[in-house]
């Protein structure tokens, strides 16, 4: 029999696992999943594979979340350190949104968004390096096709686990990466520059170039600039990975699509796209949580 475990978990509220997880559900992957109101994760834990589901009771306002692992290391402290790790970066079920909606509930475009999509967190991913392989997949081109290349790679590269009859996988390491050719990665319709950059960010990772510790001491324009200093890494791609790695609530990737055109023409009235220097003066005014508030107000475009 699979040794198991649960526990409870309150989390910061208001919080919806249901509308932070939409994005899952809206481009389905193989690593982060979430289906009919389910969210699973596979971990290793001292290097046994134990499969993460969380589910939640209650509404925003009582939000409760239920964590079951299941796996030859479920019961173990490093089982469920794990876990909240998972809870925090990729749900986002630890921090607090309150700040954010007192600074804005009455702001005249994020109000309603505040209150029709209570609870909504960043989606993150649970490291740098994942981040970093999600993003540089999706430069230029749409999510879906992205998301397609992602699950190709991760079944292709990443470790996996059986459950219940059903595969479950977590991403190719930096050092797998590392050891892949140019001529492997296209073979998963990647271009050849996204080909060089994942292998020279892998490398970089084996080397010890880039750690998640060397983000702790650097302000967000100090990684953004350290993020650009790697080949086929710009400023979009350091920005978002900011907001998605490392809940850099401030970060604003101005330079993406949804912010020069869908945002000012669905949102805030323009009958054309604005410029990126444009929408960085906007979003000005909702310093400290300007990334934040992209997240509702794509919530609302989506």
């Amino acid at each position: 029999m699979r040794v198991s475990s649960s526990f409870e978990v309150v989390p910061r509220r208001p919080f919806s696992l249901a509308r932070t997880a939409a994005r899952l559900a809206r481009f389905p992957e193989l690593v982060d999943q979430f289906h009919q109101g389910k969210y699973r994760r596979l971990l290793f834990v001292k290097r046994a594979p134990v499969l993460m589901s969380v589910t939640q009771e209650g509404p925003p306002s009582r939000a409760l979340l239920r964590v079951t692992l299941a796996g030859d290391t479920a019961r173990s402290s490093e089982a469920k350190r794990d876990a909240n790790n998972v809870l925090d970066k990729v749900l986002g079920a630890l921090t607090d949104v309150r700040p954010f909606y007192r600074s804005f509930g009455k702001d005249p475009l994020l109000g309603p968004l505040i209150r029709k999509h209570s609870g909504l967190r960043v989606a993150g991913r649970v490291s740098v390096w994942e981040t970093l392989i999600q993003i540089v997949l999706s430069q230029q081109i749409n999510l879906a096709f992205a998301h397609g290349i992602l699950s190709e790679l991760v079944e292709s590269y990443g470790r996996r686990k059986r459950f219940d009859g059903q595969l479950y996988y977590v991403p190719p390491t930096p050092r797998r990466v590392s050891k892949l050719s140019e001529t492997q990665l296209r073979g998963h319709r990647l271009s050849g520059s996204k080909a060089r950059t994942l292998i020279g960010l892998a490398k970089a990772f084996e080397a010890g170039d880039i750690s998640e510790a060397m983000f702790e001491t650097m302000d967000d324009e100090g990684a953004v600039e350290f993020l650009t200093s790697f080949k086929g890494v710009g400023r979009w791609t350091a920005e978002f990975t900011l907001l998605r790695g490392l809940s850099r609530w401030d970060v604003f990737p101005a330079g993406d699509l949804g912010v020069i055109k869908y945002l000012p023409q669905q949102l805030l009235g323009r009958e054309s796209a604005a410029s990126e220097d444009e929408m960085r003066d906007f979003a000005s005014r909702w310093r400290p949580f300007r990334g934040l508030a992209l997240i509702y107000a794509y919530a609302e475009l989506g």
